[in-house]
């Protein structure tokens, strides 16, 4: 199984979130493709981006199904099992209203979190999508 992690390719903290879901993906299982690139377009996810409080949206290719916000969070850490999926389950048992509270509350203030947009290095751009 495969996902395509959109993110917001204009934000420091988003790119470097990339790099190390990245690094974590030995399996290499996720793709990533910026909210702002040709594939969002195409899939109208282009909203998804904006200043005011983005989100990363995750796309599970086996069939089709779209995850937003700490849903997102959690598909993404099932994915890519171990460590990782146990806290997945561990983080979907708080309420998701609460969950995507504090989502929202880091996505309005990711500009701040972390300066100028990262471009990604030779590798990753291997596992890019327009």
């Amino acid at each position: 199984m495969s996902l395509v992690l959109f993110f917001d390719g204009e934000c420091g903290f988003c790119t470097r979130s990339v790099r190390w879901v990245y690094h974590l993906d030995e399996k290499g299982r996720v793709v990533f493709a910026p909210l702002q690139g040709e594939s969002a377009k195409e899939l109208g996810l282009l909203g998804y981006a904006e200043k005011g409080g983005g989100s990363m949206v995750i796309l599970r290719e086996l069939d089709g199904k779209t995850f937003l916000k700490s849903e997102a969070l959690i598909e993404l850490g099932r994915t890519l099992g171990g460590l990782w999926r146990l806290l997945a389950v561990l983080f979907s048992i708080f309420p998701k209203r609460l969950r995507d509270g504090v989502y929202d509350l880091v996505a309005k203030n990711r500009y701040r979190l972390s300066g100028a947009c990262v471009l990604p290095d030779e590798v990753l751009r291997g596992r890019m999508r327009r």
